[in-house]
């Protein structure tokens, strides 16, 4: 059964959103683990709105399956990274305009820097994913970077409006996962997935993990967090 990391970006955005205290990213950290998800996904931002650097340290002293830090390739985030050195670091693009992140990495044509960011947590001990297009240029870019681990990019096929947007997407991903796989890299999947679109991927078995956040925290505003969990991890079963 494929992994399902939690991403609770959104706990923190309600908070900030009236400058407190709640809700608080452990404690729902906590209860997402009590839930059954196999990890928590937080994205440290450039300009911190929502998660916070006191939340990635006190999470990376709670976290008992698996913290995976999102953060913007560049040396001062990686700096950060090991200092807390998380469990996976995922590589992600990054501008402040953006409500989330919109599109992937182009390791391709950033191959220099992103290297030079691989290479220090590679030093580190830490493990690293590059967000990526489900396009085979980028997946063969990352394989000569020796990332570890890709995560394809599933925001076309999420929100497709027509059923033959989403098999072409559906079978980019596809074709993405089997080469990465082929090449030796794990595969993890997210962006714009819920409830209704995520199934179809479990029929890609090179996909070993679905990081999901903001479906699953809209849906625990609806249910509790624990039930929302609960129901996404039935789905991928």
């Amino acid at each position: 059964m494929a992994r399902l990391g939690v991403n609770i970006d959104h706990i923190a955005t309600l908070r900030q959103a009236r400058g407190g205290t709640d809700p608080d990213p452990l404690a729902a950290a906590m209860l997402v683990e009590l839930a059954g998800a196999d990890g928590l996904v937080v994205h440290l931002r450039e300009d911190r709105r929502h998660i916070q650097d006191r939340d990635l340290t006190l999470l990376r002293e709670i976290v008992r399956t698996k913290l995976d830090l999102e953060m913007a390739a560049d040396e001062t985030m990686a700096k950060i990274a090991l200092t807390v050195k998380p469990d996976l670091v995922t590589l992600v693009p990054e501008k402040r305009q953006e409500l989330t992140t919109e599109g992937g990495l182009d390791v391709a044509g950033l191959k220099e820097r992103v290297q030079a960011i691989v290479s220090m947590l590679h030093d580190a001990g830490i493990p690293v994913s590059l967000f990526i297009e489900p396009d085979l240029n980028q997946i063969k870019a990352a394989h000569k970077i020796s990332a570890d681990f890709v995560e394809l990019h599933t925001g076309r096929y999420a929100n497709a409006t027509k059923s033959k947007e989403a098999d072409a997407e559906f079978e980019a991903i596809t074709q993405a996962a089997k080469l990465a796989y082929k090449l030796g890299m794990g595969v993890n999947a997210g962006h714009g997935l819920n409830y209704r679109n995520v199934t179809r991927l479990t029929h890609i078995p090179e996909i070993v993990e679905y990081n999901i956040g903001h479906s699953i925290i809209a849906r625990a505003a609806l249910v509790g967090l624990d039930q929302a969990v609960k129901e996404m991890k039935a789905l991928l079963s």
